[in-house]
This record gives structure tokens, C-alpha cells and sequence, in this order.
């Protein structure tokens, strides 16, 4: 039996009668019974195994291994012991096929481990990077005729314990909405490979008009640049460091000096005291501009920083965006570069430490990948329906298999005969 806080922090979800008043603190944004249901992107997924023997079918292992993680599963094993804590109703809504003679009631760790060892990572990076976006969109504005904009970062993590005497561990690069963490894309690459080299083929699949794309350093590369404007028709804000020399060095020498004093927001927590300022300068371009393509605003960003009993932390940081004084304001481009910067407090941190991401040893074939695409899928529904604390909300509906089925659209209708 589940204490009652337990469901504090968590979506009410219709799946069963609520064992106590809806609480307040429940930041629901849709009603999920309306929600669409994830399993017609998976069936997009092509079945790598051979028909021969084949008793469940690819689209009912993968939503198994969704409601699992949905539910705190960290590991294989785990996402076998929520199809045995399941009921037969509760089997039968996510596709399992029931055996006549009931000597098969559920994939067992070894069916699910050689599925997800064998499956096409980028067909199914694409479809759980579809649902939760096309999710997102419908419940952020679900009856206006066009998508809100977007703020999107690029960001890449190692997914440290699928290393290996022979093999090095395997890297993502994946493109997450600021506000909620949804991961809308996913790539591979390689662990000795530059992200900068996958980047355009990670965003190029997607429509990004009137989208706009953080970067840091590491992706401010110029062609990038130009492609997102040219060809996409969306904007970017990159950080540009010593890695771009000519602008750096022209950014560094504009007459910031010259500029009123920007205002500064300062928080206090965990500690520390952060403040920081920003500063914008229109690029004239028929004045020469700066060695960026497509820039129209230079900006100043100077982050303090003091933790508790040390000394304070300077720096000065140089963005520039396509975006004109006209599209956004300073504070509303502090906003999303502060958005950027704490993207690792969002998702990466939440597959780390709740889902225990960098301590998983599974390494073979595609199933490191395809477990870190079960926990984008896991952290973006729950988020878009107003999870407060992922940790929470999977301690909470761990023990009851059923709640996890509207998370992700899956209706489950109990058979109140009881037979």
C-alpha cells in the first residue's frame, strides 16, 4: 500500500478510483485520457527477427519496456519484472499475446534483451522522439492553428557504463526542448567521433521554422549556422569561445564599455549565490559585420558565481543569435541562455541519477541506445503532464503496473465481473 504523498508530485491519472482527494499540488496540463497512445509510432519500429518462433509481436515488447520505465526500471531485468508484476487485463492492453496452456504470460529477460540488442536505433529514435514532441505540441496549444515556437538545445552524453575491454562506451547526441526536457531527436555517434560531425544530420529529419537552436562551443560551427537560417528558416544562438578566433577577438573589442549598465538577476540556493548580467549589440552589417553568418546581435553575459566559504567566480561569455532586437529582448535571451546551460539539470541528470544510466552495464548490440530512448521517452511524458519529481512519481506507480498505461495513452479497462 502506497502512502499518501506518495501521489503529491505525480499526474492524477484516471486508470483506477483515487484513493484519496485529488491534491493541489498535481500540475496536470490535459486531461490523459485524450492523450494519443504511443504504440502506433512503434509500430513504425521494423521487427529484426526472424518470423520463426516469433510469439510476441516487436510493438508489444517495446511498450513493455515504456510502462516499465515509466515505472523506475533501471535495467532489463527490471523491465521483465513489470510484465510479471502485470495482470493478464493490464498484459492484454499493451498487444501480449496470451498462451492457451498460460505458460507464456510475459516477455522474459532474455526475449526482451535480444530484441533490443537487435533493433534499428534510429527507427526507434525517431518514433520515441515523435510521440512525446507531437505530445508536447497538442497539449501546449491544442487548438491554436499553428505550433508555439520552440527553444531547442543540442546537447551530447556518454553513456559510461556500456564500456568494455574491447569497446569504448557509446555517445548521444540529442536535441531537447528548454522548458520541458522532451527529447524530440537522437543519434548515435561515435566515442572517438566529433559531435560537431552528426549535428546536421540530427536536426536535418525535423522541421525547425521559426524554431530557435542553442549551441555551445562546441557546436558553434559556421556552416551550421547558415543552414539552420537558409535552409531550415529557423534561428540559433551560439556561444562563441577561442574555438572561433576572428569572432571571438571581434565580439571581445565591441564598445561594450559604452552601454548603460545592464540590470542583474541574482538566485540564492544550494549554497551558492549566482548573478548575472547581459548586454546586446546590434551587428551592423553594412558596416562589416562580424565573421559569423546570419548574425544580428552580439551579446555579453557575465555569470558571478560564490559558493559558500570561497572566493567569487568571474566570467565573460560572448553569444550571438540570427534573431533581431525586434524578436527578443535581453532578458528574454538570458532566459534561453540560462535554459541551455541548465539542460544538464533536466534530462541527463534525471536518466543519471534516477534512472541509474551511467552505472547500467548493458553494452550489446543497440540495447545500450535503446534503453536511453525508453528513459527520454519515460522523463518527456511525465514532464508534459506536469511531474514535478521524476524520482517521486516512478516510486509511486512502480508497485502498480496499471498507472503507468495512460502515461503513455494505453487504455486499461478492468473487467469488473472479476473474471
Amino acid at each position: 500500500m502506497l502512502k499518501p504523498n506518495h501521489h503529491e508530485s505525480i499526474p492524477c491519472l484516471p486508470a483506477r478510483p483515487p484513493r484519496s482527494p485529488p491534491c493541489s499540488r498535481s500540475r496536470v496540463r490535459s486531461n490523459p485520457t485524450q492523450s494519443p497512445t504511443c504504440a502506433p509510432y512503434l509500430d513504425s519500429v521494423p521487427d529484426p527477427r526472424s518470423r520463426r518462433g516469433r510469439w510476441y509481436s516487436l510493438t508489444a515488447i517495446l511498450l513493455v519496456c515504456a510502462c516499465a520505465t515509466v515505472s523506475g526500471a533501471r535495467s532489463i531485468d527490471e523491465l521483465a519484472e513489470w510484465g510479471a508484476r502485470a495482470g493478464a487485463e493490464i498484459l492484454e492492453a499493451v498487444g501480449i499475446r496470451r498462451h492457451l496452456l498460460c505458460w507464456r504470460r510475459f516477455p522474459s529477460r532474455a526475449t526482451i534483451g535480444r530484441a533490443l540488442e537487435r533493433l534499428d536505433g534510429d527507427a526507434l529514435d525517431q518514433a520515441i522522439g515523435s510521440y512525446p514532441a507531437d505530445r508536447h505540441h497538442a497539449l501546449t496549444d491544442p487548438t491554436g492553428p499553428g505550433r508555439p515556437q520552440r527553444i531547442i538545445a543540442v546537447d551530447g552524453k556518454a553513456l559510461k557504463g556500456s564500456a568494455r575491454l574491447d569497446q569504448r562506451h557509446r555517445h548521444l547526441l540529442s536535441a531537447l526542448t528548454h522548458r520541458l526536457p522532451v527529447t524530440v531527436a537522437q543519434a548515435e555517434v561515435g566515442a572517438t567521433t566529433n559531435e560537431t560531425a552528426h549535428c546536421k544530420p540530427l536536426l536535418a529529419p525535423l522541421g525547425w521554422a521559426g524554431d530557435v537552436i542553442t549551441f555551445d562551443a562546441l557546436h558553434t560551427v559556421q556552416d551550421h549556422a547558415t543552414w539552420l537560417v537558409k535552409a531550415k528558416q529557423a534561428h540559433y544562438i551560439a556561444v562563441i569561445k577561442t574555438n572561433q578566433p576572428t569572432t571571438h577577438t571581434q565580439i571581445s573589442a565591441l564598445p561594450w564599455s559604452q552601454l548603460p549598465v545592464a540590470p542583474t538577476a541574482s538566485e540564492n540556493g544550494h549554497g551558492r549565490t549566482e548573478s548575472r548580467s547581459i548586454n546586446t549589440m546590434a551587428v551592423a552589417n553594412n558596416l562589416g559585420g562580424i565573421a559569423f553568418p546570419e548574425a544580428e546581435l552580439a551579446i555579453r553575459v557575465r555569470p558571478r558565481r560564490k559558493e559558500s566559504g570561497q572566493s567569487e567566480t568571474r566570467e565573460t561569455v560572448f553569444p550571438v543569435t540570427s534573431l533581431d532586437a525586434h524578436q527578443a529582448t535581453p532578458a528574454v535571451l538570458a532566459a534561453w541562455i540560462r535554459g541551455h546551460w541548465s539542460i544538464e539539470n533536466s534530462s541527463p541528470h534525471i536518466r543519471d541519477v534516477t534512472f541509474g544510466e551511467d552505472a547500467s552495464t548493458v553494452h550489446a548490440g543497440t540495447a545500450p541506445r535503446a534503453m536511453a530512448a525508453f528513459r527520454n521517452l519515460a522523463i518527456g511524458a511525465l514532464k508534459t503532464l506536469g511531474a514535478v519529481n521524476i524520482a517521486t512519481t516512478t516510486r509511486a506507480i512502480r508497485e502498480e503496473p496499471e498507472r503507468a498505461l495512460p502515461i503513455l495513452g494505453t487504455h486499461h479497462h478492468p473487467n469488473p465481473s472479476g473474471t
